[in-house]
């Protein structure tokens, strides 16, 4: 477990929003709503209050959540337009060096995963390899709809803590 240090649970709403806003993909309401379970005693307290809170949205709102992350190596990163965390999480799967056919077939599961899901196919890329993505990608293309959204929040779930854990050590925290 990670300590955190006092000056976290000291911050107002407003600072916290600001600082941990972001740990979900462009829904700073998950910090909102987690705001109020201070004081954390370490990281994984303050994990386990934001997952409480995204769970707790309602159906549109975790739909919203969903939808706000961006498809991999799609038009948001060929266009400079991903958040610096998603940037580094996908660079970190060598997403940004795909060979032209790979990019073609990452296009396609893309397009059909959105087409049957309405959301953009969510992984934990960090620690997994191209292949292993584009194998789960395939996998993950014939699950039920609602067995998939399940699977999709937990990966935001494990996304977040993936970017805690490196805030606080990029922060010596």
């Amino acid at each position: 477990m990670t300590a955190l240090s006092a000056d976290v649970n000291a911050l107002d709403r407003a600072a916290f929003v600001a600082r941990f806003g972001g740990i979900f993909e462009h829904s700073p309401w998950v910090a909102e709503r987690a705001w109020p379970a201070r004081p954390f005693a370490d990281l994984e307290a303050l994990h386990g209050a934001m997952v409480r809170a995204m769970r707790a949205g309602s159906a549109d709102e975790k739909t919203a959540l969903l939808r706000a992350h961006p498809e991999l190596a799609g038009r948001e990163a060929k266009e400079g337009r991903l958040t610096a965390a998603s940037t580094g999480e996908q660079k970190s799967a060598g997403l940004d060096r795909l060979a032209p056919e790979e990019m073609r077939r990452l296009a396609e599961l893309n397009a059909a995963y959105r087409a049957t899901f309405g959301f953009p196919f969510i992984i934990a890329v960090r620690a997994r390899t191209k292949d292993e993505i584009l194998a789960e990608f395939a996998r993950r293309l014939s699950r039920p709809p609602a067995e998939e959204f399940a699977t999709a929040l937990g990966e935001v779930e494990t996304i977040a803590r993936i970017r805690l854990e490196r805030l606080f050590a990029a922060q010596g925290e």
